[in-house]
């Protein structure tokens, strides 16, 4: 019996131990598996690369756009930024939707053949934010190891906030471990910051991500770069930013324009345009970009430029324009806003015909700007240019100025405005919403004794005291 409980003991030890360093060495190996395949997705070459040279129809080289793109005042700076070559800071793109912030990244990406960069693209849905920057930085967050159908409690049992930290640890060791090989930091890239949702979640995401841009940037470990469309990104980050870097992206000035159109053209037509209608196409429609490559890709340029103006009303009226003295007091809230927006419209308007330049042989268009406090003013409202912003109907630049989103936008304000009888119908809105408001304030008293024809004699008594007396007809007080 001694035996055999000897030789069932050591069988039973033999097998545990062999367990404990078999789940030993996968453990250890899992976790260097999940820190090399972290590596992997910094080496040369990114899947970015190839889906945006698939959609510009050019090979993937680094020469592949040379003909074709324009060389930005930004570019150099961007350039350097996603190379590395600027430690110490994180850094945030700020502009106009389509203004090329996203271009100008691919193409700086596309320079260094993607080496030592992740990209991901930012989503309101903390889950899918997790999933995308995942697949950014090749990790997996415990989901394939196999622990976790042994335990009560899986790997994944948490919310998308913890796996983001997970991920942003990892991120960090990789960092320590490539910083000691390259001398350089990583370059994380998230593009769409403004897609976050301005809640709870939204608030709690974008200061986890700015506490690791802080610390990682001190250290000279990873350069986080947000990419935002609106101010609300950069007014959050604001707070707590000591070293965050501020790159205003705006349209191109005249030259780069034109110079844009005419390379597009060649491309796609393989025309040249002569300057006159070069400079007749910017007139119409600025040097925003993806304006331009519209054009640029439009068979009659004139007809597209007379299109992206009519779509650009289009979308400010349908969501701003306002009802007239008749409309129903059901629809107050939405006419306040569409109210505001229209003083504001008029307001850039009557502030572009006292300016004494709106445009500039050089640089090209001058919109007029209204400070951030002052329009507020003229809103009467600080709640609502923020929101006007994320429609892009009217845009809040990096200096806290506020003008129409675009030169479009901007002509289609002065045709709104110069429409027959539009003030006088601004004038009976915002007299309706004052007039419902009021009457929203106004509380109706009805003294029932007063109905059949009495009336109330008020007299002082002594020790100032009022006396109320009701006295009815004497009709009505012979007839009861």
């Amino acid at each position: 019996m001694t035996e055999s409980a000897a030789t069932s003991f050591a069988s039973i030890a033999v097998l545990g131990a062999g367990f404990a360093l078999t789940a030993y060495v996968y453990h250890k190996g899992y976790k260097h598996m999940a820190l090399k395949k972290m590596m992997n997705a910094f080496e040369p070459g990114d899947p970015v690369l190839e889906l945006a040279a698939i959609g510009r129809n050019v090979p993937h080289s680094n020469s592949a756009s040379a003909d074709y793109w324009v060389q930005r005042p930004e570019q150099q700076t961007v350039d350097e930024i996603v190379a590395g070559d600027q430690g110490g800071h994180y850094h945030l793109f700020l502009g106009d939707k389509g203004t090329g912030k996203s271009s100008m990244l691919l193409e700086a990406i596309k320079r260094v053949d993607g080496d030592g960069i992740a990209m991901l693209e930012a989503h309101a849905d903390l889950e899918i934010f997790r999933i995308r920057l995942g697949k950014a930085l090749d990790y997996e967050f415990h989901e394939d190891y196999i622990g976790g159908y042994f335990s009560e409690r899986g790997p994944r049992d948490t919310t998308a906030l913890l796996d983001i930290e997970r991920a942003l640890n990892k991120l960090e060791k990789v960092a320590l471990l490539r910083r000691t090989k390259c001398g350089k930091p990583l370059v994380l890239i998230i593009n769409q910051m403004h897609l976050i949702r301005d809640d709870e979640d939204g608030k709690d995401l974008i200061e986890l991500l700015q506490q690791r841009a802080e610390q990682w940037a001190a250290a000279n470990l990873v350069t986080i770069v947000f990419n935002s469309d609106d101010y609300w990104i950069y007014e959050r980050l604001k707070q707590l930013a000591t070293r965050m870097e501020v790159l205003s992206v705006t349209d191109l000035p005249k030259s780069y324009a034109m110079k844009a159109l005419r390379n597009y053209r060649t491309k796609y037509f393989g025309d040249h345009l002569d300057e006159a209608k070069l400079e007749e196409v910017y007139d119409r429609v600025g040097g925003r970009l993806n304006f331009l490559n519209r054009v640029a890709k439009s068979k009659d340029m004139f007809a597209t430029c007379d299109e992206i103006l009519r779509m650009e009303k289009t979308w400010f009226l349908n969501q701003c324009w306002i009802l007239g003295g008749e409309m129903d007091d059901d629809v107050m809230d939405q006419q306040k806003w569409a109210a505001a927006a229209m003083v504001l419209a008029t307001a850039l308007v009557d502030k572009e015909a006292d300016m004494d330049s709106t445009y500039d042989p050089e640089t090209g268009h001058v919109l007029p700007t209204f400070p951030l406090h002052i329009a507020q003013q003229i809103m009467t409202r600080a709640d609502f240019i923020r929101a006007l912003d994320r429609q892009n109907l009217f845009s809040i630049t990096s200096t806290a100025q506020v003008r129409a989103s675009s030169v479009p936008m901007q002509l289609a304000f002065k045709e709104i405005v110069a429409e027959p009888g539009f003030r006088e119908h601004l004038e009976a809105t915002i007299k309706r919403i004052d007039a419902i408001e009021s009457l929203g304030r106004t509380r109706e008293l009805v003294a029932k004794d007063l109905v059949w024809g009495g009336k109330y004699e008020i007299t002082k008594a002594k020790g100032g005291a009022f006396e109320v007396v009701l006295k009815q007809k004497e009709e009505d007080e012979e007839g009861k």
